[in-house]
């Protein structure tokens, strides 16, 4: 069940940003595995979202051709393809149904030897292996950023109100435009953000670095 609050909340932010004529449903989703609920699927198709990948569990069970079992099993005994073009490790596409989802589109894929993962297409249209794997590429580059910055300005340690997951998410846009800011110093211009995070959260201490290079004039609370 959706939280009629969170469903107002993420109308109302949609309507924002078609105010300045972006539609953010034609930004592909990825969500980590403990998101995964059929309310959640039909409520981003509601919304009007069309490309949704989340990662599956290794608990829900799969019938794939007429022999059923746990997503656990199905790694072990699949046999994956070699890295082809547009997925760079070894992969194994295929329909499979599950009670509560249906009829869905799954993508296994080997990180080593010793570790293989799936995901879940939710997209309202079946998707080819690489348009998947293209997609959740993203979601990890994104994760190794943000693990970077929550580092670096220290956001684990923040006491949150009870409206936690909005004043996390706006810390994070706000640490996000300061490590922009930093970028167009020229002391850090050659640095990527990431690792303009790493150097920050290695070398310095933060409120001493913005009172270098901001001279006091930036919010250091």
């Amino acid at each position: 069940m959706i939280p009629s609050q969170t469903r107002q909340y993420e109308t109302d932010t949609q309507a924002e940003f078609k105010r300045y004529n972006i539609d953010i449903t034609q930004i592909p989703l990825t969500l980590d595995s403990w998101f995964v609920s059929e309310p959640l699927r039909q409520h981003l198709y509601d919304l009007g979202f069309t490309k949704i990948i989340i990662a599956g569990k290794g608990n829900y069970t799969f019938t794939i051709g007429h022999h059923k079992q746990k997503a656990s099993a199905w790694k072990k005994t699949l046999t994956f393809h070699p890295p082809t073009w547009g997925i760079e490790v070894p992969s194994y596409r295929v329909w499979a149904h599950n009670p509560t989802f249906g009829s869905v589109v799954l993508l296994f894929f080997q990180k080593s030897t010793t570790r293989s993962y799936y995901l879940m297409n939710f997209s309202q249209h079946a998707m080819r292996g690489a348009e998947i794997w293209h997609i959740w590429k993203q979601h990890h580059q994104i994760e190794c950023f943000w693990k970077a910055l929550k580092s670096a300005f220290h956001i684990r340690a923040m006491r949150l109100p009870d409206n936690g997951l909005y004043t996390a998410l706006l810390i994070k846009v706000l640490a996000y435009l300061l490590a922009i800011r930093l970028k167009a110093h020229k002391a850090f211009s050659k640095c990527s953000i990431t690792q303009l995070m790493r150097h920050v959260s290695r070398e310095a201490d933060l409120r001493d670095l913005i009172d270098e290079h901001f001279h006091g004039n930036y919010l250091t609370t």
